[in-house]
């Protein structure tokens, strides 16, 4: 994975630097030492590493832009993190990079029942969101397989989604306000506790910008009331293609699950191994959920399965309690951790329409075999937003290289089918280079106008978005 040189001036400064961020900071919240900082050389997507110059762990937007400020004076990179579940290198450091964490601002700062919304620091963990407000019968919508963990900052920055996008919309869709931190150190207040702002929507540049726009240390989310009732159903098909195919019809027929979640034979037996969920042993599995009232559900339901059984499933069953609703969902929730007990493995972000499923699920089983690498495919199948897993070996030499040319094919493979190379983990340093094949040159530079208006010396999350060498361009241009 090529990455920029370290810039000279910023590594014969590195000491001064460290010790300007820790006159700026409380004590301990500057992390220098060579063992210390590696914690922080990767994120999710592991196959890449590189030693931050420092890590800087700031309480409050005031330090923040204190942090900000001193990396700009010295021309300093700054790579924003989260939580790092980035699967795409979002938050892959550069050797002269200082990395800048908000997992310490973690507060609610306000609750609003009446208006709906939550306002909250963005270190603050996805699921923790609705644990702050299920109590009193609401929910944060947007629900990433990594909820657990991952933070409201990389949401915003990679515009994640979830199970249950299908119905609720992705982060984009429930995200109000923000508050932003220039490079320079300029703080701004976008958007904000109403149906929509006036002006340029500011916002909607923000939301998926990866950080390439500002530092966003607090966010207006919107809460939703929670549903009266839900059920999963699960459906066992004996061929992908003809799972996929179900799906589509579903979508068709203009019923609409909260959810619609696929996952193939590999990823099936991995998940049942690890959570018992009781999936059966077939092909492909659809979980498709239904909410609102038992006589809304029942209906729901009803056209579901008539619409499955035409594609002759396997196996149809629904959830028969709480407990077994939350197992069936706990084995997918768990998928990826269960996947990386079996294997190394690249996990994959395209998007395509919903009709072309059984297409692309066709398509990348002949790549599987002619690469001669394992694929596992779980997903949100309702919305199309693919994840396939290429298993490999990172002990075998040429492993990584061959499973990153697969990995692009099926790329643009979605793109040529109608799609996408992203819908919720970003492009980071995964797809940087691919993004060519999606835009045109002209398309691809006003996308950069809008960094250069924001971070003119590009300094924010350098070599990630953007094809590698546009990026080096326009840093010797800056």
């Amino acid at each position: 994975m090529e990455m920029p040189e370290p810039n000279p001036h910023v590594m014969a400064n590195r000491d001064e630097i460290i010790a300007r961020l820790e006159t700026a900071l409380p004590d301990g919240a500057v992390i220098s030492a060579l063992e210390a900082v590696r914690v922080y050389e990767c994120d999710a997507l592991s196959a890449y590493r590189c030693p931050p110059l420092a890590v800087a762990l700031p309480g409050s937007t005031e330090e923040v832009a204190a942090v900000l400020k001193i990396c700009h004076e010295f021309g300093a990179p700054v790579v924003p993190r989260g939580s790092g579940t980035s699967l795409a290198g979002g938050a892959l450091p550069t050797a002269d990079c200082v990395i800048l964490g908000v997992a310490k601002m973690n507060r609610v700062l306000e609750t609003d029942y009446d208006n709906r919304f939550i306002r909250v620091e963005t270190g603050r963990t996805n699921l923790s969101v609705t644990g702050a407000v299920e109590a009193d019968g609401f929910f944060y919508a947007p629900d990433p397989s990594s909820q657990l963990a991952c933070a409201i900052a990389g949401n915003i920055a990679m515009n994640s989604g979830g199970a249950h996008c299908l119905k609720y919309g992705v982060t984009t869709n429930n995200l109000m306000g923000v508050k932003l931190v220039t490079m320079a150190g300029e703080v701004l207040e976008i958007g904000g506790p109403w149906l929509d702002a006036g002006g340029l929507d500011l916002l909607g540049v923000v939301c998926g910008s990866e950080g390439q726009l500002g530092v966003v240390t607090e966010a207006t989310l919107r809460i939703l009331a929670k549903p009266e009732g839900a059920r999963p159903i699960l459906m066992g098909f004996d061929e992908s293609e003809v799972a996929g195919a179900c799906v589509s019809d579903i979508i068709r027929a203009g019923v609409l699950p909260v959810a619609i979640e696929f996952m193939d034979r590999p990823c099936i037996r991995a998940c049942e191994a690890f959570a018992h969920a009781g999936y059966p042993d077939v092909e492909a599995l659809l979980i498709v959920e239904v909410e609102g009232s038992e006589d809304e559900i029942d209906d729901q339901l009803a056209k579901i399965k008539e619409i499955a059984a035409r594609h002759s499933p396997r196996e149809m069953r629904e959830s028969r309690s709480a407990e077994e609703s939350a197992l069936i969902w706990k084995g997918r929730k768990a998928a990826f951790g269960a996947m990386g007990q079996i294997a190394d493995y690249m996990c994959l972000d395209g998007t395509i329409p919903v009709s072309a499923l059984p297409k692309v699920l066709g398509r990348i089983g002949e790549m599987s075999r002619s690469y001669g690498l394992d694929v596992a495919n779980v997903f949100h199948a309702g919305d199309g937003n693919m994840h396939p897993l290429i298993l490999f070996d990172a002990n075998k030499p040429g492993d990584l290289e061959l499973c990153e040319e697969f990995g692009a094919e099926v790329l643009k493979l979605c793109v040529e089918v109608g799609g996408c190379l992203t819908g919720e983990h970003g492009v980071g340093v995964e797809k940087r280079d691919l993004m060519l094949h999606q835009y045109d040159p002209a398309d691809l530079e006003a996308q950069m106008r809008v960094k250069d208006a924001f971070d003119p010396h590009w300094l924010l999350n350098p070599a990630k978005v953007f094809p590698i060498r546009l990026t080096a361009q326009r840093r010797e241009a800056a």
